[in-house]
């Protein structure tokens, strides 16, 4: 087990993130993978960009704000 210093305001901010159910070890645990797993996923369109996936991305939400106006 280690300890570990944070401020005040730091340990306040974290005490909110926390779960009733969770322990401060817990949370960081949580918040420390999360991150991982972004960096892990970073860039996985990339297989499936055919040089246009912006493009059609764009034109998909544009589609789906049009139909959302017209109900």
């Amino acid at each position: 087990m280690a300890n570990i210093r944070v401020k005040e305001e730091v340990k306040d901010r974290l005490e909110s993130l926390k779960r009733d159910d969770e322990t401060f070890s817990d949370l960081l645990d949580r918040l420390s993978r999360r991150e991982k797993d972004v960096d892990r996923m970073a860039g996985f369109l990339e297989e499936f960009d055919n040089g246009h996936l912006e493009e059609e991305m764009g034109e998909a939400h544009d589609s789906l704000n049009d139909s959302l106006e017209s109900r």
